[in-house]
């Protein structure tokens, strides 16, 4: 029976915490009664995860699927990996933590059910340091500007999608991808609710302070082009000051005589430096736009599939082709 609720699960090194949100999950998606499947996506994790997603799928056949990545590619490539093999009419994306309760799901998909296209969710009372409060902060400020879409917490990945939306994101094939922000640009409608937020019970917390910034990069990168035109206008201001005071030295030399002058020489190394210190930033953020072309250019895949368990392979007209196997049947054909 094809499902109505898919459950997509990014897993990396999440072997503490499995069995109990496994259970947890099944247990929810129960009450929804409807068809239903839960698909586990290990992204390449060093620990016991594989092992434990490869029992639950002999135990719930066609209600749980393992998809094995290679290697570690991040979670939002992970998640759409794991919106290849989903085939429910409604997403839900939930982190394997379990500090966003799996028992919000019902909350999501009868929202989603009301006729909206993307339901984001809003953490109440988070239970994380100082630092990652104020960085989803910052983060979430820089997206509402942005996009115009007023949601509060794009960090949350309890989330519900509707299936063309999740096609849409399929078709799209940038790897700099930030999948709430992404979705809501081919959502009509949108809505938000408030979902509980617990500490973590086991493990530590994936993303440290580099993956943070290459999150915040791949944001920005992949939604606007604001940072390029912001530091075009901020060049038009630095020359504009730069010829303003460029006169003003010209006057005052006139008027106090060439000793003057010579007594700013300092003044304008400094300014100079700001220059030059000015133009190295502009570059920097024009060479990050100029590598991620240069990524998307040789058209690489943003992950591939090692093997997949839990249910037979039916092909499913609603959704694009894998990525994985599109790429297998061109080199089938090449070698031909």
């Amino acid at each position: 029976m094809t499902p109505i609720i898919s459950v997509v699960i990014p897993v990396f090194n999440e072997e503490q915490n499995l069995d109990e949100l496994i259970a947890r999950c099944v247990s929810t998606c129960e009450t929804l009664r409807r068809p239903f499947e839960i698909v586990l996506v290990d992204d390449g994790s060093s620990d016991n995860s594989q092992g434990k997603i490869l029992a639950v799928t002999d135990r719930y056949p066609e209600r749980i699927v393992g998809v094995f990545l290679n290697r570690n590619y991040g979670q939002h490539a992970a998640i759409m990996a794991g919106f290849t093999e989903a085939r429910g009419e409604i997403i839900v994306t939930l982190d394997a933590d379990l500090q966003n309760p799996p028992e919000e799901i019902p909350r999501l998909v009868e929202k989603c059910e009301q006729g909206f296209d993307v339901v984001g969710s809003m953490r109440a009372q988070r239970h994380d340091t100082l630092f990652r409060r104020f960085s989803s902060f910052l983060i979430n400020r820089m997206v509402r500007q942005v996009t115009g879409v007023m949601m509060h917490d794009y960090g949350c990945m309890l989330r519900a999608y509707r299936r063309r939306v999740v096609t849409a994101m399929l078709m799209c094939r940038e790897h700099s991808t930030f999948i709430p922000v992404l979705a809501n640009t081919f959502a009509r409608t949108t809505a938000e609710i408030e979902v509980r937020h617990v500490e973590r019970s086991s493990g530590d917390s994936k993303y440290g302070l580099w993956k943070l910034i290459n999150l915040m990069f791949d944001l920005v990168t992949s939604t606007t082009m604001f940072p390029l035109r912001f530091l075009s206008i901020v060049g038009v201001l630095i020359s504009c000051a730069g010829l303003t005071f460029g006169l003003l030295l010209l006057v005052l030399r006139l008027i106090y005589g060439p000793a003057w002058a010579v007594g700013g020489t300092f003044t304008l190394f400094a300014i100079l430096f700001i220059f030059i210190g000015a133009q190295f930033i502009g570059m920097g953020c024009l060479g990050e736009y100029l590598g991620r072309v240069y990524v998307d250019v040789r058209a690489r895949p943003r992950f591939f599939v090692d093997r997949v368990v839990g249910r037979t392979r039916v092909c499913d007209e609603r959704q694009p082709e894998p990525e994985h196997a599109v790429i297998s049947r061109a080199i089938e054909e090449d070698s031909a």
